[in-house]
């Protein structure tokens, strides 16, 4: 069975999710592998695509190609990838294959999971045997995520009343875009966050320069290292890394990143769907196995969003709301309906498996098996 992982948008797969979550080996501070005790592949091979043109080590001999960039084009040109790899690894062909992702993969992910589907309807010929995709901390819906994050904000005491009031007077969170007045009132709230990481707001932020060696020693008590995704940066430039991995063969002529600005920071990003919802429905009516994960300590894209976004389904529930564990601890909460599961990680921010590796390789297992999660350990 095969796993892909993607990111973004315009965030490199192999940065984040090979290098810091679900891959075999991670980087220390020294810029040096070691195991990960939790990696993905311990249940599946795995595949990690840098996707769209212009991510990590991907790029175009066409300058025309960074203002092409859109979801449906993204979602073509990775079914292009796809089928292209299987035929030159045919040995990999038919077997089970599933796809994974986070954050604005919630787009990713289950666009590239209807286009494998309608390939294999068309020509009666799967060769790649999608069975389902999972997805975490997921962009599913512009309104829900939009309300689910504001809601998230104050409901964890990250904004004060008056600001969180004044910004339910001024949004409309129905509308598609937001007004001056609205826009200035959620800057004005963000205000009250203070230096926190968004991404995991009870985890200390990356402390950099001077305060660096204060940090590693107040690291050393903790798994969490806050600074990971720097030392990727670090990893990756190197020619020797470089030379092993095959990549940048052609000399681009820029520094590897783990978010590439021209793809992140593009505001002709075309194409967008406001709502992943009808293709979720879709994929739920074709029988694909549906998984949505949430870390509740992610502010971001938080797990009130995702759950407004899954209420819009009105889908019947098989097994109630129950906590499942991971070793002799809750490993958060879960609960099953007709079509998708959806399962809470406890104390993860947005990157599941970088703060709870051993929850979310328990994760990935009973999603591969088909089964309900551990309610006991």
């Amino acid at each position: 069975m095969e796993v892909a992982k993607s990111t973004g948008p315009g965030c490199s797969s192999i940065a984040y999710g090979a290098t810091e979550e679900i891959g075999p080996f991670r980087i220390n501070r020294g810029s040096n592998l070691y195991l990960n005790s939790f990696s993905w592949n311990i249940e599946a091979n795995l595949l990690f695509l840098e996707s769209p043109v212009g991510v990590g080590f991907s790029y175009t001999n066409t300058s025309s190609d960074f203002k092409e960039f859109g979801d449906e084009r993204t979602a073509q040109e990775n079914l292009i990838f796809l089928i292209k790899w299987m035929s030159r690894f045919p040995q990999y062909q038919y077997r089970d294959f599933y796809i994974a992702g986070e954050s604005y993969a919630g787009h990713y992910v289950p666009q590239l999971a209807k286009k494998i589907n309608e390939y294999n309807k068309a020509f009666n010929k799967p060769t790649i045997n999608i069975k389902g995709f999972m997805v975490g901390n997921p962009d599913m819906d512009k309104n829900n995520d939009k309300l689910g994050t504001i809601t998230y904000w104050w409901s964890h005491a990250m904004i004060s009343d008056t600001n969180y009031n004044l910004i339910l007077r001024n949004c409309n969170f129905t509308a598609d875009s937001f007004t001056k007045e609205c826009n200035s009132s959620i800057y004005n709230a963000a205000a009250d966050f203070g230096e926190i990481d968004q991404y995991s707001i009870y985890t200390p932020k990356c402390v950099r320069m001077k305060q660096m060696r204060k940090a590693v020693l107040a690291r050393q008590t903790t798994e969490y290292d806050p600074c990971t995704e720097s030392y990727a940066d670090i990893y990756y430039n190197r020619p020797d890394v470089q030379r092993a991995m095959h990549a940048n063969q052609t000399a681009i002529p820029y520094k590897w990143t783990a978010c590439s600005d021209p793809v992140f920071n593009n505001w002709n990003w075309r194409l967008s769907d406001n709502s992943m919802l009808p293709i979720y429905k879709e994929l739920m009516e074709a029988g694909l196995r549906i998984w949505v994960y949430s870390g509740d300590t992610d502010s971001v894209i938080p797990v009130t969003a995702t759950r407004f976004s899954i209420s819009k389904h009105n889908l019947p529930v098989k097994t109630r709301w129950y906590p499942w564990y991971s070793g002799n601890q809750v490993g958060g909460r879960t609960e099953v309906y007709e079509g998708l599961t959806f399962v809470t990680v406890r104390g993860a921010g947005h990157e599941v498996p970088l703060f709870k590796p051993q929850s979310a390789l328990i994760l990935l297992k009973y999603f591969l098996a088909g089964k309900e999660l551990p309610r006991s350990y």
